[in-house]
């Protein structure tokens, strides 16, 4: 798809099988490269996952909407009605503020974030909830590295946070806010679609935890194959430091 800022037609097709709940990030497998121990609170994991993230098919779209009649207006009085006053406009309401332990996209999507290490292949689990995402690798303070942030695009008919990296732009705004209250804000730099086949060759440069830090954030799309792929292709998002 040129400049890789379109939806992908076929992720939400209503005849699509859905996949079992909490399914994990299919072929999160270690990449062939060195291994890099990133610290993840007491923990430590290794290089990075290629990330492969499930979700199911939206359901069938209701039906359309009719097409609008053109009725006869009822007949009205020859007496001249006085215009109503003008009403005030409603004040714009700002956006609800951002909580802790959140990442927000450009267009006002937002999920909450749980830290996950890599499961015993190389998996990446994502959260069940559909307003969650998973946050795998560098701290935001980090000097260099990915924080790698996961989620669903959808789930038994709902659309998830992540369904906007379809729709994402370059320079769009990504804000995260970590669990003190501080916030870090990131720009799109680079928007790409990528099959899932193909992902284990660009893990590490997507997901590694050399080069300068940035946000990579990931979802599923493209046409529904089902087993443990689900999508054939993931969306990835990168941002980097304001």
């Amino acid at each position: 798809m040129p400049g890789g800022d379109e939806w992908s037609g076929d992720h939400r097709n209503p005849r699509a099988p859905k996949p079992r709940r909490g399914r994990l990030l299919a072929g999160f497998a270690l990449g062939a490269a060195t291994v890099i121990a990133v610290q993840l609170g007491s923990s430590v994991v290794a290089s990075p996952p290629v990330a492969v993230v499930a979700g199911t098919a939206l359901p069938a779209a209701g039906a359309a909407a009719p097409a609008a009649r053109t009725s006869t207006p009822p007949p009205t009085s020859t007496a001249t009605a006085a215009a109503p006053a003008a009403q005030p406009s409603s004040p714009v309401q700002p956006p609800p503020a951002q909580q802790p332990g959140t990442v927000r996209l450009p267009s006002g999507a937002t999920a909450t974030l749980v830290r996950k290490d890599l499961g015993p292949g190389g998996e990446l689990p994502i959260p069940a909830d559909l307003g969650q995402a998973t946050w795998w690798g560098a701290e935001l303070d980090a000097a260099g590295g990915a924080s790698v942030f996961a989620g669903h695009v959808n789930w038994r008919g709902a659309t998830g946070p992540f369904a906007e990296l379809w729709s994402a732009r370059i320079g769009g705004a990504v804000t995260v806010v970590d669990g003190a209250g501080k916030t870090w804000r990131y720009r799109i730099s680079q928007l790409l679609t990528v099959h899932k086949d193909d992902l284990p060759a660009q893990a590490d440069d997507l997901f590694g935890q050399s080069g300068p830090h940035r946000v990579v954030l990931a979802t599923c799309g493209g046409r529904w194959v089902g087993g443990s792929d689900g999508y054939e292709e993931n969306r990835i998002v990168i941002a980097e430091p304001e």
